[in-house]
């Protein structure tokens, strides 16, 4: 599958989508996660992916599909292994040859692009109509892992995973996770209420009378590394 074709097609296609950013309830790959997102050579990285529904609810999964894009010679770095797709970081030596096909200098993290495909439970607006694609970069030969989600409060009140969070309709709700967003990237969504600085670490939730009064709510963290994190709760206003 030309999978760089693909994703363009998908992308180009966002770009006449009405829904709000933060809209949860919105059938579309919310996050792929490596864990972790950088290996060196003989360790493994796993991928998984948020997904979100028009009318289910939000779900974590793996990619039906997925086959390296970049480099080709470690396109046998990604292999199926109980129904997880699982990366291995190859020889130094393997590393090295990827690094000269890449024009990067010696030393450097070589990025392993990854093209990966999600079916949907029923029709969808996308190239084939069934299934939506995304990309995914795992780093080899450095050693990271994924971002916390530290000082996490709703309300001001911690919102550990599993809480099943009532918020007050109709006023400002305070959002917040510790994250430097000169180089983190913060993304909340919701399908309760409406979200309002839905890109920042602060952000707020309100929940009118003419929006949905319960769904869920979620929060995804990048950071510049490559790592990837999310938490979803319950969520209603009473």
């Amino acid at each position: 599958m030309r999978w760089a074709l693909v994703v363009a097609v998908v992308l180009a296609g966002c770009g006449t989508d009405v829904d709000e950013p933060w809209k949860l309830d919105h059938d579309r790959i919310v996050a792929v996660r490596a864990t972790p997102p950088r290996i060196l050579s003989g360790e493994q990285s796993t991928l998984d992916v948020l997904l979100s529904f028009k009318d289910q609810p939000v779900a974590e999964g793996v990619p039906d599909v997925a086959a390296v894009v970049s480099p080709e010679s470690l396109k046998g770095a990604l292999a199926l292994d109980n129904g997880q797709w699982v990366v291995t970081a190859p020889s130094e030596d393997a590393i090295a040859i990827a690094r000269e096909e890449l024009h990067l200098p010696a030393g450097a993290a070589v990025p392993l692009t990854i093209g990966l495909q999600v079916r949907w439970p029923y029709p969808v607006t996308s190239p084939d109509g069934v299934s939506f694609t995304a990309t995914k970069t795992v780093w080899l030969g450095e050693s990271a892992q994924n971002p916390p989600l530290d000082g996490m409060l709703i309300a001001g009140t911690d919102a550990p995973a599993g809480t099943d969070l009532v918020v007050p309709p109709d006023e400002k709700v305070p959002l917040f996770v510790q994250a430097d967003d000169t180089i983190d990237m913060v993304t909340w969504l919701t399908s309760c209420g409406e979200m309002h600085d839905f890109d920042l670490h602060s952000a707020y939730l309100m929940v009118p009378p003419d929006s949905s009064q319960q769904g869920q709510l979620a929060v995804v963290r990048r950071d510049d590394r490559g790592g990837v994190t999310w938490r979803v709760w319950p969520i209603r206003a009473e």
